[in-house]
């Protein structure tokens, strides 16, 4: 009889977790459904110690034809519960939802080293969608929830994917500001990469010369990164209005049940009760533990007592900002009325 754990490539259960361009191979890990809540995003910390098989690219994805389900998209501009979004889809018979798989990462790295152009990148980028879209059980579908360094090839990934639908989900600006304040120096640099990401993506133009940007603050480097994805987020609003819907973390955290309904219902997931009486929206995603509107607030309260001047003028300079360049606070297309 075969192991449950044996190598099977249609078996969604060996995640397609990275991609070696140099050889053309998939690196797979052994992750068994449960392990997906053991960490909030899919990183080498979570699957890195866990069994291993090396196929070849065209293989990988021959099979992972065999077994695909359809798939939707959680699109996010970080700070915004997308993690708690996505896990409510990891409901067994209904739906499967993965969070920041790495093998889209290694996409963009391609990208932005210029080792892929036109056709070559849209195919490899479809096929990395192929290969995370294997379905877990008859019926099932899977919600993707790439990392926001995605966020230069949303817009064909939407154009590859004509049948996948998108929530596009962010923070309040100024929530993102007391966010990254709150979480400390880790959390400066990383608006810094992400900007230099964006940059490179080509998605910032608000009028500065290059070296301004080094005599930014590390929250107004937040704010122009922040305004950047606001802003192709509303593109991909008006390129694809049938298969967008937008929402604010603090409107989904008020609303969970109604939340939920209307991303199942957007992503026609059979089971929609399913998703929605899923435990995520009310649980911590990075420790799993009871976490309420309450404990939230409290939370931002500390970080404003520690960083409110700052976060006050850096906000009110976004929006002067973001006027100047046109940049919409608003986005079209809510996901509830």
């Amino acid at each position: 009889m075969k192991s449950p754990d044996a190598f099977d490539p249609a078996d969604p259960t060996w995640l397609a977790h990275r991609y070696d361009p140099a050889d053309d191979r998939v690196m797979y890990r052994h992750l068994p459904r449960a392990m997906h809540r053991d960490g909030p995003f899919l990183t080498d910390e979570l699957v890195g110690d866990r069994p291993k098989t090396i196929l070849a690219r065209s293989e990988a994805v021959s099979a992972a034809r065999s077994n695909a389900a359809p798939v939707n998209f959680v699109f996010h501009s970080a700070f915004c519960a997308s993690t708690m979004l996505v896990r409510a889809f990891d409901t067994p018979g209904v739906s499967m939802g993965l969070s920041e798989p790495v093998l889209l990462n290694d996409v963009v790295g391609i990208h932005r080293r210029g080792e892929r152009t036109g056709a070559d990148l849209a195919r490899l980028l479809d096929e990395a969608v192929t290969l995370l879209a294997r379905r877990w059980s008859a019926g099932e579908h899977v919600v993707i929830k790439p990392s926001n360094i995605l966020c230069g090839l949303q817009r064909p990934l939407l154009a590859l994917r004509p049948d996948a639908h998108a929530i596009l989900l962010f923070a309040p600006l100024r929530t993102f500001l007391i966010s990254v304040a709150r979480k400390g120096l880790w959390c400066r640099l990383w608006v810094r990469e992400l900007l230099q990401g964006l940059i490179r993506d080509g998605l910032i133009d608000f009028g500065f010369a290059p070296a301004d940007y080094f005599r930014l603050s590390d929250l107004q480097v937040a704010a122009v990164g922040w305004l950047a994805q606001h802003r192709q987020f509303a593109a991909l609003a008006t390129q694809f209005p049938a298969r967008i819907r937008t929402i604010e973390s603090e409107r989904l955290l008020s609303n969970p049940d109604g939340a939920l309904r209307a991303a199942a219902a957007l992503f026609g997931v059979s089971d929609i009760d399913a998703v929605a009486m899923n435990p995520a929206l009310v649980r911590h995603s990075k420790s799993g533990v009871a976490f309420s509107a309450s404990d939230r607030a409290d939370e931002h309260a500390a970080a404003l007592a520690a960083h409110g001047d700052e976060i006050d003028k850096v906000h009110a300079w976004a929006l002067t900002l973001a006027e100047t360049a046109g940049v919409a606070m608003t986005l079209p297309l809510p996901l509830l009325d």
